[in-house]
């Protein structure tokens, strides 16, 4: 297949933010039965178990002699916990529509990262292509559900939701170039993001599952999480080929695929003319970084 370029980071992002799309729309009929806090565990869950079931196909004993351990680690010790609270903060404090249009900022922090932590280049074009896809997830996403008033500081959640998943990016491709396997660096992150959820959710609050009775829900959250888990594998794979520069703004563009499948699907969407526009806005950016790339 890589013979004939069908796999490349631009068509590999594709698949990460399609599957993306796919699991929050499958977690969504999980939303239907209850569960929102014990969900989010079980769709970690969900992540882990399949890598694991799958390490003894790809696991080597010296992948845990190195730093790609380590830098795995602390982005498992971040993402998606504390990117997740940010942006719950957020919302809370800002409403959706801020917080959603601040959050899709974050294919900028990632050139930024990208730059300062891995030595990555910008070219003007990948620039332009990435600005474009950025103002078009924020168009997508407004909802026009602003809160009246909120504290000037409350912009820094988005915001440092966006930063922080951006910086784990950086670092997963960071981690890559000690041990080039994708499959390796999700194991280890969402081994701590389990554990970091666990320890958190019996802190806070133990009737979550003393309480919690079998439901549908619960087998649809594990499901989403499996479809995160191989999203997730299919956006390493395109980090360890490409760059985060060319391969962070296609990921970007999950919310479009989110409402793809809500309007052909599932039936919740309607076409207006903001989702023209941001259609508009997104398939020249996509052309232009899949020439660069």
């Amino acid at each position: 297949m890589n013979e004939i370029g069908l796999i490349t980071p631009t068509t590999l992002a594709f698949c990460s933010a399609f599957l993306f799309a796919v699991g929050v729309q499958v977690q969504n009929l999980g939303l239907k039965y209850g569960h929102n806090r014990l969900g989010a565990l079980i769709s970690i869950l969900g992540s882990t178990v399949f890598y694991w079931l799958l390490s003894p196909l790809f696991l080597q004993t010296w992948y845990w002699m190195t730093s790609a351990v380590l830098i795995f680690a602390v982005i498992g010790l971040f993402r998606p916990f504390l990117s997740a609270n940010f942006a719950l903060a957020a919302v809370r404090y800002l409403g959706p529509t801020l917080t959603s249009t601040l959050a899709s900022t974050s294919p900028l922090f990632a050139v930024l990262f990208a730059i300062l932590i891995l030595g990555e280049s910008l070219t003007l074009t990948v620039f332009i292509a990435t600005l474009a896809i950025v103002i078009a997830v924020g168009i997508l996403t407004q909802r026009g559900e602003t809160k009246g008033a909120w504290p000037t500081w409350a912009l820094l959640l988005p915001i440092g939701a966006a930063a922080v998943r951006a910086l784990g990016h950086a670092m997963t491709k960071l981690g890559l170039n000690t041990v080039p396997d994708p499959l390796f660096a999700g194991l280890v992150s969402y081994t701590v993001s389990l554990a970091i959820a666990l320890i958190t959710m019996f802190s806070k609050d133990q009737r979550i599952y003393r309480d919690a009775k079998w439901s549908p829900g619960l087998l649809w959250f594990f499901a989403g999480g499996v479809v995160n888990g191989i999203s997730i594998w299919s956006l390493n794979t395109a980090l360890n080929l490409g760059s985060v520069i060319t391969v962070v703004p296609i990921v970007s563009l999950s919310p479009i695929f989110t409402f793809l499948l809500g309007f052909l699907i599932f039936r919740r969407e309607t076409f207006t003319f903001r989702i023209i526009l941001a259609m508009l806005l997104v398939v020249p950016g996509v052309i232009l970084i899949a020439i660069a790339d």
